[in-house]
């Protein structure tokens, strides 16, 4: 815990950027009758039948200290794709940084070892030698910040019925879009110092 808390009270390097990644999924569902558009005096009508469409996955990065952040739609979320978005992550959307910091929770797809299933042995050696994994506790995935972020996407855009993975992927990249326009940060204030008060009872309690 307090090693995620250090990272997020420390400054930053250009060339070692922090990101924080999380993954959310989103069932597709599909009005079988048309909605009633709403009007004046009015809210939309939607009948409670619809058609299950499958599900998607929607993967975030998100730089905290720049405002920015990238989402992919995806129809899985294995090793393989985790692998895939971090190759993104450091090839594309940071090339010249010398080491990404990346903050994520403890599943099982979240290691280097899944960049070796996903690309030939020198490809992951060179991904991993340019990457900082540092995983949130067990139960402590709350110190993600990429959380927030897939909170509020999820009340400004995915809080509704969604029919398509093509619909779904336009709409999350139009949210993308207008949320990296006005460069929303975090300021995270919970420190490493709080967490010893506040949650003292996590820690172990020697007699002085």
């Amino acid at each position: 815990m307090e090693d995620v808390l250090d990272l997020y009270a420390s400054d930053r390097p250009a060339d070692e950027p922090l990101v924080c990644m999380d993954e959310a999924s989103k069932q597709l569902l599909r009005d079988v009758t048309p909605p009633i558009p709403m009007a004046t005096g009015r809210p939309t009508r939607e009948d409670y039948h619809y058609e299950r469409r499958g599900t998607q996955s929607i993967f975030c990065f998100f730089d905290p200290n720049r405002g920015w952040r990238r989402m992919a739609v995806t129809d899985s979320r294995t090793a393989v794709d985790w692998a895939e978005q971090v190759r993104t992550l450091l090839e594309e959307d940071y090339p010249t940084a010398r080491k990404v910091t990346l903050v994520c929770d403890n599943l099982n797809t979240h290691t280097t070892a899944a960049l070796y299933e996903a690309f030939p042995a020198e490809t992951a050696r060179a991904l991993a030698k340019r990457l900082d994994l540092r995983h949130t506790p067990v139960h402590g995935s709350w110190l993600n910040v990429a959380e927030i972020e897939l909170s509020v996407l999820a009340k400004q855009c995915l809080d509704r019925r969604i029919g398509s993975a093509a619909e779904l992927r336009a709409d999350v990249a139009a949210w993308e879009t207008e949320r990296n326009a006005s460069t929303s940060k975090v300021d995270w204030r919970f420190t490493t110092a709080d967490a010893r008060v506040k949650l003292r009872h996590l820690y172990p309690q020697f007699k002085v």
